[in-house]
């Protein structure tokens, strides 16, 4: 195929512009002809002939179906362009790749079937989601994930049920029982696995899940390794942070569920934390679940004895990033005692402290806004301290503050005007309790006001209230980054402190995306295992996602499902002349941008094309 280029006068504005087409060759006898095949248009962003050709070539390969590594050295734009033409040419059948053109004649590449059938009695049925369950199985593959369990003593169908319940969870997340019935009804997963969609059930889920939590510690060691060899990644900087998720119902008789601080505002339901340590790159070197109740800092000794069996880093340990409320200083000593590097903000802000460089270095955060940083020293600390002032930051922290004093003068409004009305609260003792909930309410805005209660015989007469006159704070967009690495620069410290993200990445995805919170299970035994399960899925997902977002492409997951999900399976039945019944197996090419990831990826995009069954008419 070569592309071909004409001139075209417009009408209206007498203006000539070029526009190509893609044309192929054939022979007739000994003479040569060329046919068009599809207008491309001006093709705007090609201006050289070497890029016109290389367009050429990716489009006849993608629709001749060839090695696809061919288009690892392409840039870009001609690639996407090449998915973009060669698609709407096979939507449209313009080209059939089962035919080739050879002197004239026509050559199949595979054997002919024709029959005479009734085209009133084609039917569609059973038709189902192939295409995220097929990529989560390809990634599954590569990572050698179904083989480790069975070297690790799990039977083929319990492997094969234990993957079954890992691409659902990444693909559909819910209860089991919902698991099942999406199995049942909706998925191709069964299929892709040899088995049928009534033969899997909700009790099978639960074991699989209990199974593969039971191997938790060799399957999590192993996919550490795994993932760093694939992407070859050395693990030089690791995060930790602890979440928590709620559980809809009392949990009454667990042992992990307890109330405490939720992340989620959900105060009136019982918790279990969860703690992830992960590489810059997402993927999770350990994981933890532990009681609701537990402190955040009370849980990083114990992580951090498992850390160097789930590194891959030898000769040297990784950097530990954590967020302020683990960064205790009996666990930064814990840290130097273990000789672990850490980055971590300072849970105080310092007040008497030194510059030492007389300069203010200028950056930017990860959106493009700036930041002033410079090294200061607290007298008496071997560690070091970044300064970090954010104008961002302070016109945030300005703007919550006027939100919360505009309530707490509404609030006190309400108080005053009760005073003065029929029924409303007037005894001092309960017009002084329901200024102290106020003031508990709004910590941040109670310092600047100063409130005066009158009362005549324990009632009150009067509440008012004044703004003090206080300096508005030096510190406002100001906080301080702590670490013990010397003779480090401001922008190194910065941007290892700026990967935390990437653990809170994760635990959006695993909230959000894989649908963590809130947890249904009743009790511990299927509790712990349904959270582990989530993770695995995670590592599925991330692997996905690290792959993409290496080639430019960064869909978040749920982007990810919808494209991939408009990949069908489905089953055509038609009867032919002689009464008997053709059952055709079909699954549905990918669309353009399903094509894409998986091409990214390198999968293959189809699990099969067809599968063909006959049956006499009864």
């Amino acid at each position: 195929m070569f592309l071909k280029s004409s001139d075209k006068k417009e009408k209206n504005t007498g203006k000539t512009y070029r526009y190509y087409k893609l044309c192929e060759s054939y022979r007739i006898g000994d003479k040569i002809r060329h046919r068009t095949l599809f207008i491309l248009g001006k093709l705007d962003e090609i201006t050289t002939n070497h890029e016109r050709k290389l367009l050429a070539d990716r489009i006849e390969q993608l629709l001749v179906g060839s090695n696809a590594m061919f288009s690892s050295g392409l840039p870009e734009n001609i690639e996407k362009l090449a998915m973009q033409f060669s698609s709407q040419i096979q939507r449209k059948g313009l080209y059939n790749s089962a035919v080739k053109k050879n002197a004239g004649s026509i050559v199949p590449d595979q054997k002919r079937d024709y029959q005479s059938v009734d085209l009133s009695s084609i039917e569609m049925e059973d038709v189902r989601e192939i295409g995220v369950e097929w990529l989560c199985k390809q990634v599954i593959k590569e990572l050698g994930l179904e083989t480790f369990l069975l070297e690790s003593g799990f039977t083929p169908f319990q492997a094969g049920t234990a993957m079954m319940h890992l691409i659902s969870k990444a693909s559909y997340p819910a209860s089991e029982h919902k698991t099942a019935q999406w199995i049942n009804d909706n998925s191709s997963v069964a299929e892709l696995y040899g088995r049928q969609p009534s033969e899997v059930n909700r009790f099978q889920l639960y074991e699989a899940s209990r199974m593969l939590y039971g191997k938790r510690e060799v399957i999590e060691q192993y996919l550490s390794v795994k993932t760093n060899e694939l992407f070859d990644l050395h693990d030089k900087i690791i995060l930790y942070d602890l979440t928590n998720t709620y559980f809809e119902g009392r949990k009454t008789g667990s042992q992990v569920a307890k109330f405490h601080r939720s992340k989620e505002k959900r105060s009136d339901a019982k918790l279990v934390a969860l703690a992830l340590v992960v590489n810059i790159e997402g993927f999770v070197k350990y994981s933890r679940i532990y009681r609701g109740n537990i402190a955040d800092c009370k849980t990083l000794e114990d992580t951090i004895n498992h850390l160097s069996s789930r590194t891959s880093s030898t000769g040297r340990k990784p950097i530990v990033v954590i967020d302020a409320g683990i960064a205790t200083e009996d666990n930064l000593a814990m840290l130097r005692s273990n000789q672990y590097n850490y980055v971590c903000v300072s849970r105080s802000r310092l007040k008497d402290y030194q510059v030492t460089v007389r300069e203010m270095l200028h950056l930017e955060d990860k959106r493009g806004n700036p930041i002033d940083v410079q090294w200061v020293e607290k007298l008496g600390d071997q560690d070091q301290y970044l300064y970090v002032h954010s104008r961002n930051k302070a016109l945030k922290e300005a703007s919550m503050e006027e939100h919360f004093s505009h309530r707490y003068e509404e609030e006190l409004d309400n108080v005053a005007r009760a005073i003065h009305r029929k029924g409303g609260t007037k005894i001092y003792g309960k017009v002084m309790e329901r200024i102290g909930r106020i003031k508990e309410r709004y910590p941040s805005a109670n310092k600047h006001y100063e409130i005066e209660v009158s009362q005549d015989n324990g009632k009150v007469v009067e509440v008012t209230w004044k703004r003090k006159a206080l300096p508005a704070p030096s510190g406002d967009g100001t906080y301080f980054i702590r670490t013990n690495i010397s003779q480090s620069d401001e922008a190194l410290i910065w941007d290892i402190y700026n990967t935390i993200r990437q653990v809170e990445e994760a635990f959006r995805i695993l909230k959000s995306d894989l649908s963590l919170r809130p947890v249904f299970h009743k009790s511990d035994e299927n509790t712990i295992p349904h959270l582990f399960l989530g993770i695995l899925a995670y590592m599925v997902v991330n692997t996905i996602r690290h792959r993409l977002k290496k080639k430019g492409i960064h869909h978040d997951w749920s982007n990810i499902v919808r494209i991939m999900n408009t990949q069908k399976a489905g089953t055509v039945t038609l009867e032919k002349q002689d009464g008997k019944k053709v059952h055709i197996r079909l699954c549905s090419k990918p669309t353009q941008g399903a094509l894409e990831i998986y091409e990214t990826m390198g999968y293959k995009p189809m699990p099969f094309h067809r599968k063909k069954f006959v049956f006499p008419e009864f």
